[in-house]
């Protein structure tokens, strides 16, 4: 069987991919991304905490909002403690995690409030692409996300550079 596509087919076809390709290109574009400069040996931040003396790596891998709710309380915890300008503090989200970044989530405000105070928040891409695969589209990120390549790697990276690794 033979299957012909007339031109009104094929100009259907191509819009709707560009459509697409455009979509997820909006979607990153959205957030920061460290797609394209990620160096293992040269971690980068969004928040420039230069006189931090303590710094933490908390891991969310669970869709479960009551251990969200859980991490950011550590994450509060630290940074009330050692104070903003001495404490640097990364959340960072893959697999089933990566829900508690996206926009509808329920702790949403609070990633907002705390993104304020200077916690940053990273979203594993590699998880992205995979949720892209069942929603048609790349999912979308509270604008505080950060997009790194690899969630596991982006903690590698992190306990690389002297960060302590936390996981609730």
């Amino acid at each position: 069987m033979q299957c012909k596509l007339s031109a009104r087919g094929l100009r259907g076809f191509f819009l709707a991919f560009s459509l697409f390709g455009a979509a997820l290109a909006t979607a990153q574009a959205a957030n920061p991304s460290m797609l394209n400069d990620f160096k293992f040996d040269a971690p980068t931040f969004v928040h420039q905490l230069p006189f931090a003396q303590y710094k933490m790596v908390l891991q969310v891998s669970e869709d479960d909002p009551q251990r969200w709710a859980l991490v950011l309380n550590n994450a509060q915890n630290a940074l009330d403690y050692f104070g903003q300008e001495k404490v640097q503090v990364v959340v960072v989200a893959y697999g089933p995690g990566l829900r508690m970044l996206l926009k509808d989530s329920p702790v949403a405000q609070r990633i907002a409030a705390q993104d304020a105070e200077g916690i940053e928040f990273d979203a594993c891409h590699n998880t992205m692409e995979g949720m892209a695969k069942k929603l048609g589209h790349l999912p979308e990120l509270v604008p505080q996300a950060v997009i790194v390549p690899a969630g596991v790697v982006r903690i590698m990276q992190l306990e690389h550079a002297g960060f302590e690794y936390l996981k609730p």
